[in-house]
């Protein structure tokens, strides 16, 4: 039996747009509620909702293609359950993949409980596969403040990748927070941007004076499609940037530079946070720059730091 709907990436299946239950034919209505809930009532994001969408429709999409039964995911017990996570492990998933499916199936599952849909949660005893500790990617502070000053600033396009990723480092920005920004965000004086978050969350985020100086350059010279366009950084055709395009710009850079091509515009924002616990900065204040709900997220970037004096003092030692 064919299995290329459930192994193709970007699987999507049903648009996810204004609904009431019980949804778009193509999608099992209790999903649609499900990704209703989610928009409507947890302010999730379009990433957040594509995301789980993806998640429940392959799960959808197991039952009855693998199993042969129902489409209705809530018929599923917990022994469908663990057999989905088993074949996710089969096709050779990331462990860190099969968390989120997980993940995403526990949160619906809990949604329809409380919905009143099902009486018992065949989610609750899944357990997620053992994941090895991935440290983020960095970059040193040499290798950011190399490649911010290797950018061409000549043209009004080199001039704006200055100012985004001066903005992305000064301020620690997640790629969507800074594609959002629109120039009412920006505090000349303060110093500061306002960014809208995960959750919808917004939060003022310091950017300094480096950062500033470059959105101050970029705003005289940006070209927008529209008169009266809100949005800040503007591609070549002079519409809002993707999350896509900035990280090919990124990637260009990366590559003249000679910097390690694996690295992201994420990197930036993972080297923000790192380089200010090198230099003594507290974890609650890294957690409340970089919008972080837990400070369990934020506490990465200690094993980070840690790693980095045992590195170096293996290396500086003599009798290590």
């Amino acid at each position: 039996m064919t299995l290329n709907r459930l192994t193709r990436p970007g699987l999507r299946i049903a648009p996810i747009g204004p609904s009431s239950c019980p949804g778009n034919r193509l999608m099992h209505p209790t999903i649609q509620c499900f990704l209703d809930h989610l928009r409507t009532e947890r302010n999730a994001s379009i990433h957040t909702l594509s995301g789980y969408e993806d998640d429940l429709i392959q799960f959808e999409t197991y039952l009855i293609e693998v199993e042969g039964e129902s489409a209705d995911p809530t018929e599923a017990d917990s022994k469908r359950l663990r057999g989905f996570s088993a074949w996710l492990s089969g096709q050779d998933y990331a462990a860190s993949t099969i968390a989120r499916r997980l993940a995403s199936l526990r949160s619906f599952f809990k949604y329809q409980r409380r919905q009143g849909i099902v009486t018992t949660d065949p989610a609750g005893g899944l357990r997620n596969p053992k994941q090895p500790r991935r440290l983020p990617k960095l970059l040193t502070i040499d290798e950011v403040i190399n490649l911010l000053d290797s950018i061409p600033t000549t043209e009004s396009l080199g001039v704006r990748d200055r100012a985004m990723f001066e903005t992305l480092y000064g301020g620690g920005l997640r790629v969507s927070e800074l594609i959002g920004l629109n120039l009412s965000d920006l505090d000349e004086e303060q110093l500061m941007v306002r960014v809208l978050g995960k959750g919808r969350r917004e939060r003022l985020c310091p950017v300094g004076p480096m950062a500033m100086e470059w959105l101050l350059r970029w705003k005289v010279v940006r070209r927008p499609d529209k008169p009266g366009d809100p949005a800040l950084f503007l591609n070549h055709r002079g519409k809002r940037l993707t999350t896509r395009s900035v990280g090919r710009i990124f990637q260009d850079h990366l590559v003249r530079q000679g910097l390690d091509p694996l690295a992201s515009p994420h990197t930036l924002r993972h080297s923000f946070a790192t380089h200010l616990l090198d230099r003594g900065a507290d974890l609650r204040s890294v957690q409340d720059l970089l919008g972080h709900r837990s400070l369990t997220t934020t506490q990465i970037y200690t094993h980070v730091t840690r790693e980095r004096l045992i590195d170096a003092y293996r290396e500086a030692h003599p009798r290590a």
